[in-house]
């Protein structure tokens, strides 16, 4: 295993430190492992909470500051954060608001989102409302779910729905507004190497270097099928198919594309993916509307992409557009 680390057991607080050190607009709470924005509590507004196991970087931490998250939580890597970490998350951007959790679809993060609420509401009364990611169209469940996964679209409902935060929208328009995000996302995967995790030392699995999987979860889940090596139209063909059985993308206001790095994946490779992504969508009379293009959730040192379209309306480009100012997504004022 070659990293630049210090103790495998303490990759996450070392990383933390020196993500305090990079943002010192952002707060750090070492001790409950939680990045909080740096104004926070914003008094009359909905704060925004997410969070999960860590190896998925810049997810979470990396999208908190305005216009997105309030606090973001980090669990041990790949394994959920505990309700503890959650609680102080939560209380520590209450701003009189209520607080909505925005959880992956991972049985211990929606476990330990629903304890965190539960606690704080028979602590302090706040209103918290979750909305549970699970835009993944590979398999229906997984080693860690019941039901889809949540992976890309994570990213867009972090946004869209801080935007509409931001705007000083009351909880539930902005529970509303997620729960579009994600019925209008769906996402797909391909691993072409597997990703080490600091603590095991060695690969999660197994892939022959002549083989890729296709429909891979952010944690080295198994995915639909194992298949050759191919070229980058095929593997977009592999990737764009199942997201357009899966949901009806013509007419409206077109779709957001990202196109996403699992971590290993050059971004040279990310945009020729992206554009044979684009002359399928093309074919298909999608209208590409905006792009995202980069490792904004990964999998530690894995290569490979996923790729998330969200079907676009006038709310959902106008919060999409809007400014936001966090370590990993920056736009506007």
């Amino acid at each position: 295993m070659k990293k630049l680390i210090n103790d495998p057991a303490n990759v996450i607080t070392d990383a933390l430190h020196g993500f305090a050190a990079a943002h010192p607009e952002l707060r750090v709470d070492y001790d409950n492992r939680v990045v909080v924005r740096g104004d926070a509590p914003v008094r009359g507004k909905v704060g925004l909470v997410s969070g999960g196991g860590s190896g998925h970087e810049p997810l979470h931490a990396g999208f908190v500051g305005p216009g997105m998250l309030d606090a973001a939580c980090a669990g041990e890597v790949f394994t959920s954060p505990v309700p503890d970490q959650m609680v102080a998350a939560t209380r520590a951007v209450d701003g009189g608001a209520g607080v909505l959790h925005i959880v992956k679809n991972y049985t211990g993060d929606v476990m330990n989102f629903e304890i965190a609420a539960e606690m704080v509401a028979a602590d302090s009364g706040t209103e918290v409302v979750a909305v549970v990611v699970d835009d993944d169209v590979a398999v229906q469940d997984s080693l860690y779910t019941a039901g889809r996964r949540g992976v890309g679209a994570t990213v867009l409902v972090e946004k869209i729905a801080g935007a509409a935060a931001e705007e000083g929208r009351p909880l539930d328009e902005v529970a509303a507004v997620a729960r579009k995000v994600n019925s209008y996302g769906r996402s797909m995967g391909l691993a072409l190497t597997s990703c080490t995790v600091p603590a095991a030392g060695r690969p999660t699995f197994d892939l022959p270097d002549d083989q890729m999987e296709v429909g891979i979860g952010i944690h080295g889940e198994p995915g639909r099928r194992r298949v050759p090596v191919a070229p980058a139209n095929e593997i977009a063909e592999m990737l764009v198919s199942p997201i357009l059985s899966d949901l009806d993308f013509t007419g409206g206001d077109g779709v957001i594309v990202f196109v996403n790095g699992m971590g290993a994946t050059p971004l040279i490779e990310l945009y020729l993916m992206f554009n044979e992504v684009s002359q399928l969508l093309a074919k298909a009379g999608v209208e590409v509307a905006r792009s995202l293009v980069g490792p904004y959730i990964t999998s530690l040192d894995m290569a490979g992409c996923s790729v998330t379209l969200l079907k676009a309306d006038d709310e959902i480009l106008r919060l999409w557009d809007a400014p936001v100012r966090t370590p990993a997504l920056r736009r506007g004022a």
